[in-house]
């Protein structure tokens, strides 16, 4: 039979089993080889929002979701073309998100009686004989088995051949659209080859059975073959939205000359901050993982006080406890950096899940008037640049800063070009000079300049020893005090210092339409992919509408105001309940609409732009 080759502008696959059937596994190599062949992408890992799940159920699958293509990728897709499904509960849980038409790749002996109950299908019903799939391209394979027959020479446990499945369909994979194996197959050598050169050899064995069972086989028709994306020339790898915060992170230290400090507890989804950073000690990082948040963000804030810069992640509920300590590093005016990793809420919430959950408890989430500033990262790759901005503002303003990404972000990967270090602007810090003479006034710790900056006084340098700590202070002695017009004063000078950073972030600009006109689109965090894609695709069916990405949100950029003011109608979506449509009306008095979605899970494409065509028409009819 023979084969015809297709040529497609993108695809969109999904690699969905149990938790323990390595799907992330999977999903991450054929991403790391498809940018390797020059593809723009982007991808959506999920795992199950419990611990340890019942194997073979629903809650237990875990997903990743790839789309790759020719052109620009902004979003992971709405729907996939691919549905590769393990056993019965991924089909189950995935199947709403295939294409009517697409292709299943169902290995047939996860729908044995016994998975059949576990996923809760109707007793004597399999999907794959009843029919129901006969909208779909269903492709049958006994994964197992042939993974059996492929290592039938090997002396190999039957758990290491379980293991080794995912490998199969990887194989099947790279076959149907054209990848290479040899990046895999290095990757393989490399992780198990020292140490377990079998486990190495039967996932290469079993690699190569899947790439070759896809040529030998009669059951496929037509292989697939996605060209390079016109990508601007550089140097490119692949990055996930954690690993793009650890390099902007080191970036920033080395260009402020400066040590860096992480001081953190483990948790999900900002756990790789931690495990990242903790890699990079030859460039003047060092990482400790506390027993607890509170000590956690304490000892970053020791080392800010000490001449480093200060670094602690979390996520939403981490942040919480956090909250006392942050609002000592208002207090002191130190710059502080905090890594907020947002994850569906509240209380424990749903850990595994995304969600842009955190924004009012970024910038009114402490107790008293506690003014920080909030940056907010709109992809993977922007993160680098982000947390580089995150830096550089706490270190030139002496002032907390919150760095807001989220789960969909941090998990989730596009390619990223390395900059150059010429490229990136330098740091400048200022620290308070040594003093000498019997004469000398008490230091001024608070004493400021235009920008109402303290200087950086490092304990232990002569001459500048002074007092601060959680008490109110007074205005420039740094004594505590109960003066009630000193209390004003200083809550004044903490607000206008943190809105005087406006002075030394970019105007707002608009991502693409009209400097004014019917609609503005307003986004920030993660949003900005899916929003980006619909308000190109309402502006070639001649609808007036524009978009606008936050990232400085806390303060505002200085012409964002007026801005807003040049639209007949601001419209905000948002992952959460409406957090960023209540700042934009509380601070310029626009009456913005809000778009929303509480699912765990970013917005489909198709899904908002039905919901902005909704927030307009509803719009018109009010006023008709």
């Amino acid at each position: 039979m023979s084969i015809k080759d297709q040529v497609r502008e993108e695809v969109t696959i999904r690699f969905a089993g149990d938790s323990g059937d390595g799907m992330q596994l999977t999903g991450s190599l054929f991403t790391n080889t498809t940018a390797l062949q020059g593809n723009d992408l982007r991808t959506l890992p999920e795992f199950p929002a419990e611990i340890r799940a019942p194997q073979g159920t629903v809650a237990g699958v875990s997903s990743f979701q790839l789309k790759f293509g020719s052109n620009e990728v902004l979003t992971p897709g709405d729907e996939c073309d691919v549905l590769v499904a393990m056993n019965s509960a991924a089909l189950k849980a995935n199947l709403s998100l295939l294409k009517k038409g697409g292709i299943i790749i169902a290995n047939t002996a996860g729908f044995d009686k016994k998975n059949l109950s576990l996923a809760r299908y109707p007793d004597g019903v399999n999907p794959l004989d009843d029919g129901s799939l006969d909208n779909y391209t269903l492709i049958r394979i006994d994964v197992n088995r042939l993974v059996k027959e492929a290592l039938s020479e090997m002396d190999i446990s039957y758990k290491d051949q379980e293991r080794s499945k995912n490998m199969f369909v990887l194989g099947l994979l790279y076959w149907m659209y054209n990848r290479p194996m040899e990046s895999t197959i290095s990757f393989l050598e490399k992780k198990f080859g020292a140490k377990k050169p079998e486990i190495a050899e039967a996932n290469v064995k079993v690699l190569k059975a899947g790439y070759f069972f896809g040529e030998t086989t009669e059951i496929f028709s037509s292989r697939v073959t996605v060209k390079q994306a016109d990508l601007e020339s550089g140097t490119y790898r692949n990055i996930t939205g954690n690993e793009a915060i650890v390099l902007g992170m080191v970036a920033a230290a080395r260009k402020s000359n400066m040590p860096m400090f992480l001081g953190t507890y483990p948790i999900t989804p900002a756990s790789d901050v931690l495990h990242g950073l903790a890699k990079h000690k030859k460039f003047g990082i060092t990482t400790f993982q506390a027993e607890d948040e509170i000590a956690a963000v304490a000892s970053a804030i020791g080392a800010s006080f000490g001449g480093s810069i200060g670094v602690t992640s979390s996520s939403g509920p981490g942040i919480a406890l956090k909250g006392e300590a942050i609002g000592l590093a208002v207090m002191l005016e130190l710059p502080l950096i905090v890594i907020n990793v947002q994850r569906a809420g509240p209380s424990t919430g749903m850990p595994t899940k995304t969600e842009q959950a955190d924004l009012m408890q970024a910038v009114y989430g402490r107790n008293g008037e506690s003014p920080l500033v909030v940056v907010a990262p709109q992809s993977p790759a922007d993160c680098f640049m982000a947390a580089f901005d995150a830096v550089r503002v706490a270190l030139e303003h002496m002032i907390p800063v919150m760095l807001l990404s989220d789960g969909y972000i941090a998990n989730g990967s596009e390619p990223w070009k390395f900059p150059k270090s010429n490229d990136l602007p330098q740091i400048n810090v200022e620290f308070a000079k040594a003093r000498s003479g019997d004469d000398l006034e008490p230091y001024k710790p608070y004493n400021r300049d235009e920008r109402l900056v303290r200087k950086w006084a490092i304990p232990g340098t002569e001459g500048i020893e002074h007092r601060v700590g959680g008490l109110e202070k007074e205005d420039g002695t740094g004594n505590v005090s109960y003066d009630p017009d000193n209390h004003q004063k200083m809550t004044d000078i903490r607000r206008d210092k943190r809105n005087l950073v406006a002075e030394n972030i970019p105007l707002q600009e608009i991502d693409q339409g009209t400097e004014s006109g019917e609609v503005l689109v307003v986004g920030w965090g993660g949003t900005y992919g899916t929003i980006r894609t619909v308000v190109h695709q309402l502006r070639k069916e001649g609808m007036d509408v524009s978009h606008a990405h936050l990232r400085f949100i806390n303060p505002f950029p200085k012409n964002f105001g007026e801005m807003l003011s040049k639209y007949d109608q601001v419209i905000v979506p948002e992952i959460n309940d409406g957090q960023l449509v209540r700042l934009i009306r509380s601070e310029f008095m626009v009456p913005a609409k809000a778009v929303n979605k509480v699912k765990g899970r970013p917005f489909g494409v198709s899904e908002l732009k039905e919901m902005i065509k909704a927030a307009i028409e509803e719009k018109v009819a009010s006023e008709s």
